[in-house]
């Protein structure tokens, strides 16, 4: 069976300001991009080859407000040091500042970084295990 392509999709009320967060702190690449699309803009960030690409979607006329709790996360699982520590400087030098993980067994391995909408991203120093 192939692997199949994930697509994470989220409302946002500002675009413009998710970019700061995913193409800079993250380092991800804008893949697309598009404006009023049956009355949505939105934008799409990953990397080229990646199985896997976010979409942040803004509804005109509609409010979608913040995460609606401070557990819903990404974690990216980054095992070697020198690639987490570098992914970690990268988020600090676009001006995000870790915060507390809303639980606590995501501060032993790594470092939460929210969001503008308040979704939050683990950059977990830890390979994944099944």
């Amino acid at each position: 069976m192939p692997i199949p392509v994930l697509r994470i999709a989220r409302p946002t009320d500002d675009i413009d300001a998710l970019l700061p967060f995913y193409e800079k702190g993250l380092g991800f690449t804008v893949l697309y991009r598009f404006e009023d699309h049956d009355g949505f803009d939105g934008v799409m960030f990953g990397h080229e080859n990646a199985p896997w690409h976010l979409e942040f979607t803004r509804a005109r006329g509609h409010s979608a407000g913040r995460a609606p709790t401070r557990d819903n996360l990404l974690v990216f699982y980054l095992p070697e040091a020198a690639e987490w520590q570098a992914a970690v400087d990268r988020m600090r030098r676009a001006g995000f500042e870790p915060v507390p993980a809303f639980n606590p067994y995501w501060d032993r391995d790594g470092l939460t970084f929210e969001d503008p909408d308040g979704y939050r991203v683990v950059l977990q120093k830890a390979a994944w295990s099944r």
